[in-house]
């Protein structure tokens, strides 16, 4: 068995693709239906579709997963996430590591590598 993908539910595709694109460099693959899965195994789902598929509310800002990413230059990093044009919400930001949410209250962690 292998672990192919990693899904994320968002409310705005355009909104959550320009995201992952401007600040970690992910690529669309594959469009189709409500879902996008970008490079590095990131899928990005319609939130009506994954609502009606479970039929209970969604939860964002859970704290119940992470996205991980690992930067060299942290430093710079945050430098372009305050340019960012979405006001983050930071959880933690520490000297080697911050902790923020995406648009949809996906956490996400990045980090300089061990």
């Amino acid at each position: 068995m292998r672990l192919k993908n990693i899904l994320i539910v968002v409310n705005d595709i355009e909104k959550s693709i320009k995201f992952y694109n401007e600040l970690f460099g992910l690529q669309v693959t594959l469009r189709q239906d409500g879902n996008v899965m970008m490079s590095e195994g990131l899928v990005l789902q319609d939130a009506k579709i994954w609502q009606s598929h479970l039929e209970k509310e969604l939860l964002p800002k859970n704290h119940m997963s992470v996205l991980y990413f690992e930067e060299r230059n942290l430093d710079s990093f945050l430098n372009k996430l305050a340019e960012y044009d979405f006001p983050v919400e930071y959880v933690t930001k520490e000297k080697d590591r911050v902790r923020f949410y995406d648009p949809d209250g996906n956490l996400i962690e990045v980090r300089n590598p061990f």
